[in-house]
């Protein structure tokens, strides 16, 4: 049965970038499920699965625009190291959420801190990356 829009979709996948690092895997782990067409995974990933079926193993490269999206300078903050509490670790690296007026809650990377200022990156970690994924399809219902 080919898989199609609101079919319960069963995957093992293994993630990488371009320079072959791997940044996630269903390996070891029960099989990724999610329903097809509601947006639960990146829009590359469910229009790879369309007309697949059971048992199918495949690998797709999905560029950017339809995994995490480009990177966008506009999401990078630099705001006064007042505005966090003071005990909070901001080291570069972390991840941390914040409240960002007009965006909401949103989860951002420390990009630098020192004792004014804090650089914040609310870009998805993956933003800018084209994404290959190694995939079989376990089962769909």
């Amino acid at each position: 049965m080919p898989i199609k829009k609101g079919d319960a979709v069963k995957v093992h996948y293994k993630g990488c970038l371009a320079d072959g690092t791997v940044f996630d895997s269903s390996e070891g782990r029960e099989p990724f499920g999610f329903i097809q067409g509601e947006g639960q995974v990146i829009p590359g990933f469910e229009a790879a699965l369309l007309g697949h079926e059971s048992g199918d193993s495949f690998t797709v490269t999905i560029p950017a625009e339809q995994a995490y999206g480009t990177y966008d300078n506009k999401k990078v903050f630099v705001g006064d190291r007042s505005q966090f509490p003071p005990d909070a670790e901001l080291k570069p690296g972390r991840m941390i959420t914040v409240d960002l007026e007009g965006i909401g809650i949103v989860e951002v990377m420390i990009v630098q801190a020192d004792d004014d200022k804090v650089i914040i990156d609310a870009n998805h970690p993956l933003s800018g990356e084209e994404l290959t994924f190694e995939i079989s399809v376990v089962s769909v219902n």
